[in-house]
């Protein structure tokens, strides 16, 4: 009696044990597994902390990831997003003008001191915000983009929704105190690996200063807002905050060699102490782990067979670098990757369409899936040119 009560209870602990071990190993947000959080508080005085892995999204440490807070001038990041893409989509060019209305020029806090009908190009207006917050430059860019304020707005939701942020609200596009203007730690992450997919965009956002205005007689010194930048080895951005209510916040991001991390405190105290609990995250991560890459940005992935398509094959190129997290000492000597494709792909092919999935294996365990879309319009050829396709190809077999 005595031995089988014994068994149960042993049954029952080691059962208790592995759900708590299983919690500790899962992502909130998909119950995954993830790698385990540090026993020490990296961030002990911020209200909630992430440090990400910004190839895989694997979460290193987090700290009340998905509280909801105010997130002051982070919210930046997004409308840095947005124009990122206006870019990528040939809606707007680096070097064209954009014209100061009164309602831009108006916005009080951060500001690069925008005056009504003062033009800049899209340059020097990425530049005032990246460095210097600039929240005159952030409305004056979402009129350009989308029209108006409210539009752009509405836009950064859209985007907030697609990217899975679950925890956030804006209510504007530069993070000045508004009722429901909200977001976390881990939304916070989500959109700055989001911004960090367009490389360039560390160009302004790792700047430590620069000039608005330079050859007039006004010219505005920039100074970024973010210190590591020039203080901390591999810091190249992204983006600071303060209110009040908000206290001192920050997403930043650091590169050593092929491994990108991203660290996200909110309520910080002040400017001192948010730069050394961001500190220790980076040295946390770049101690206790490597990033083993698999393609670098602009390298052939494979070759896609499209039936009845004009064009019958589409390359596929690493739009950005892909990689898989290993802990240090690791031996990434097994690490393998196997593209697996749709079978039977038929045109119509749409951008971005899914076509399948890079898998890469540890061994025999998967440790990394990256999905495939393809990166051009195919269209239906046309039936002449599919009977052409068709006689050369049995001319060839003859």
């Amino acid at each position: 009696m005595f031995k089988r009560g014994f068994a149960r209870l042993a049954c029952a602990t080691l059962a208790m044990s592995l759900a708590v071990m299983t919690a500790a190993y899962a992502d909130e947000k998909t119950g995954k597994p993830k790698e385990a959080a540090p026993q020490v508080d990296l961030a002990p005085n911020a209200n909630s902390a992430v440090l990400l892995d910004a190839d895989t999204g694997t979460v290193l440490y987090e700290k009340n990831a998905n509280q909801k807070q105010p997130p002051a001038s982070i919210t930046k990041i997004m409308t840095m997003v947005l124009i990122m893409e206006a870019l990528d989509q040939g809606k707007i060019k680096l070097d064209e003008k954009v014209r100061t209305s009164e309602y831009a020029a108006s916005m009080g806090g951060s500001q690069i001191f925008l005056e009504p009908g003062e033009e800049m190009t899209v340059e020097e207006m990425l530049k005032g915000i990246a460095l210097a917050s600039g929240n005159d430059a952030s409305v004056a860019m979402a009129e350009k983009i989308g029209g108006s304020e409210e539009n752009f707005v509405a836009m950064m939701n859209a985007k907030a929704k697609e990217l899975g942020m679950d925890n956030t609200h804006f209510v504007n596009v530069n993070g000045l105190p508004a009722d429901n203007h909200y977001t976390s730690a881990y939304d916070i992450a989500l959109m700055s690996r989001e911004l960090l997919k367009h490389e360039e965009i560390t160009k302004y956002t790792g700047l430590y200063q620069d000039y608005l205005r330079k050859d007039t007689e006004k010219p505005f010194w920039l100074v970024n807002t973010n210190k590591l930048v020039r203080f901390y080895p591999g810091a190249d951005g992204l983006k600071t905050g303060y209110t009040s209510e908000a206290k001192f916040c920050l997403s930043a991001t650091a590169k050593r060699d092929n491994f990108r991390v991203i660290a996200v405190v909110l309520g910080e105290p002040n400017t001192k102490t948010r730069n050394a609990e961001v500190t220790k995250m980076f040295d946390y991560a770049f101690s206790q782990y490597t990033s083993h890459p698999i393609f670098k940005t602009g390298d052939v992935i494979g070759t896609v067979r499209v039936e009845k398509g004009e064009q019958p094959e589409v390359q596929i190129t690493a739009k950005h670098q892909y990689s898989v997290l290993l802990k240090k000492g690791d031996a990434g000597a097994d690490i393998r990757h196997v593209l697996q494709l749709e079978p039977n792909l038929k045109a119509p092919i749409e951008v971005g369409q899914p076509l399948g999935k890079l898998v890469v294996y540890k061994g025999d365990q998967i440790v990394g899936e990256f999905p495939i879309e393809s990166p051009v319009q195919v269209n239906k050829a046309g039936w002449w040119k599919l009977l052409k396709r068709t006689s050369l190809k049995l001319f060839m077999a003859d």
